[in-house]
C-alpha cells in the first residue's frame, strides 16, 4: 500500500499535534484524516509547511535529524542583517546546546508575497525589518529564532517554505493537499 503524504499549511497559533492545548488550537480542526501523523514539529507561533503521513519509517525519514533533510524558513527579522551576519548563520552559530551546523542563508528581496498573519507581527517605526531564507538540516527547539537573535536579529515572523522537495507553493493557510510520497 502505498502511505499517505499530507502537505498542510499551518496557520499561526495552531500546534504540531491534533489536540488542542491552553490558548493553542489543535490540528483536528483542519485536517480530518485518520491514521495520519504529524512527521515534525512547528512550533505554534510559527506558520508554514507542515508533513503528515500515514508511514511509520516515513514519517522517521522526514523527522529525524539523522536524515538531515533540508528545511527552507522565510524568517523576517527586526533590523537588516549585514554581510558579517549571514557568513555567521552560514558557517554556524553558537547557541547554549553547542553549534549549529552550517546553513545557507540569504536576504529575499523582493520579500516573500505571504497571506496577513491574524494576528500581526509587532512593528516599530524607527527600526526596519528584513526577510531571510534559511536553509538547515538539523532541528533544534527554537532553533531559526535562537540563531538570528544570536547574530543580533529577533525573529518577528517565521514560515516554514519547504521541506526538503515538498513546498508551500499556493498552499493556503488552514488548507492541506496529498503529494507523492518520496520514491
Amino acid at each position: 500500500m502505498t502511505p499517505r503524504l499530507i502537505c498542510f499549511n499551518k496557520p499561526y497559533g495552531v500546534l504540531s499535534q491534533f489536540t488542542p492545548e491552553g490558548r493553542w488550537q489543535g490540528l483536528k480542526g483542519y485536517i480530518d484524516l485518520p491514521g495520519v501523523y504529524v512527521a515534525g514539529r512547528l512550533d505554534a507561533d510559527s506558520e508554514g509547511l507542515l508533513l503528515l503521513t500515514d508511514d511509520g519509517p516515513l514519517q522517521a525519514r522526514i523527522s529525524s535529524p539523522r536524515f538531515k533533510m533540508e528545511k527552507t524558513y522565510w524568517v523576517q527579522v527586526e533590523g537588516v542583517p549585514d554581510a558579517a551576519a549571514l557568513e555567521t548563520l552560514r558557517r554556524g552559530v553558537s547557541l547554549k546546546d553547542g553549534m549549529t551546523l552550517p546553513a545557507r542563508a540569504r536576504l529575499l528581496e523582493p520579500a516573500p508575497a505571504l497571506w496577513e498573519r491574524d494576528p500581526p507581527i509587532r512593528q516599530r517605526q524607527s527600526i526596519p525589518t528584513a526577510w531571510l531564507e534559511l536553509v538547515i538540516r538539523e532541528g533544534r527547539n527554537r532553533q531559526v529564532r535562537r540563531m538570528t537573535a544570536a547574530v543580533g536579529f529577533p525573529t518577528l515572523r517565521l514560515v516554514r517554505a519547504a521541506i526538503g522537495p515538498y513546498a508551500l507553493g499556493d498552499l493556503a493557510p488552514g488548507r492541506w493537499r496529498e503529494a507523492a510520497p518520496p520514491a
